[in-house]
């Protein structure tokens, strides 16, 4: 069997490598014995017959409009693959795309797919810099970029952690990102996955559970692993987080 991850919309939503991070949840399965494969899907035509995770990356606020039309086309089947516990993560725009909507400083409004709960607000300036995250679950502390213009609200029952350093959501929330069932929604840019090898392997492990196996991470993933451990200490230490915080 062949696990099938698709990166949805990688020509417009990759503005910061965060399509990438199908690559890496087919890199980890591969050194763990598993047979996976990337799929780009463009349009609905484009999608396979069986998906087991899916990516959507951040994109420009100038392809928004052309975002939200290509993922109508698919919204059936995004909000089945919610309900089925497929899992998905979404990242800067793509996640603000799945919400209820998207509020723009003019007034104006990208309406949402309405996957997730919550809305993208315009706040006053832009956020750019570290973030760091300290998740439940056994994930510790997340690292990554943050890079937005709008505030996220209306994600306070749910959120994926509490910031450590950085914006995150904002509003004086303390939190970031929005976790409901195995859809992740997140600022954290990077991608994610590749600095934080915990939160990739728990997404395998619910890959492999639906596809009716198991996940052990291999031997490559650990030596791996070692270099995304020094490039997320020199984070920390940057940002001024003390390692023993996610502990």
């Amino acid at each position: 069997m062949t696990l099938t991850i698709v990166s949805l919309l990688p020509s417009l939503q990759n503005t910061n490598g965060d399509a990438e991070n199908a690559a890496v949840l087919a890199a980890r399965a591969g050194w763990a014995g598993h047979d996976a494969r990337v799929v780009p899907v463009e349009r609905a035509e484009d999608l396979p017959s069986q998906v087991d995770a899916v990516i959507l990356g951040s994109g420009s606020d100038a392809s928004l409009e052309t975002s939200r039309t290509r993922l109508l086309e698919v919204h059936d089947e995004l909000r089945r693959w919610g309900t089925e516990g497929v899992p998905i993560l979404a990242v800067g725009t793509g996640w603000e795309l799945l919400s209820w909507g998207i509020e723009r400083p003019d007034g104006s409004t990208v309406e949402g797919l309405g996957i997730v709960a919550g809305r993208a607000v315009a706040r006053e300036g832009r956020i750019a810099g570290d973030l760091v995250v300290k998740a439940g679950g056994g994930l510790g502390l997340l690292v990554g970029f943050e890079n937005h213009a709008r505030d996220y609200v209306g994600a306070e029952a749910s959120p994926l952690g509490r910031v450590q350093a950085g914006s995150g959501n904002g509003r004086g929330s303390g939190q970031e990102g929005l976790r409901m069932g195995d859809v992740i929604g997140t600022h954290l840019h990077g991608p994610v996955l590749a600095k934080n090898p915990k939160l990739a392997d728990a997404m395998l492990e619910r890959i492999c559970v639906r596809a009716g196996s198991t996940y052990e991470p291999g031997a490559q993933a650990l030596v791996v692993d070692r270099y995304a451990d020094s490039a997320r200490a020199a984070q920390l230490r940057a940002a001024g987080v003390a390692a023993s915080v996610g502990a």
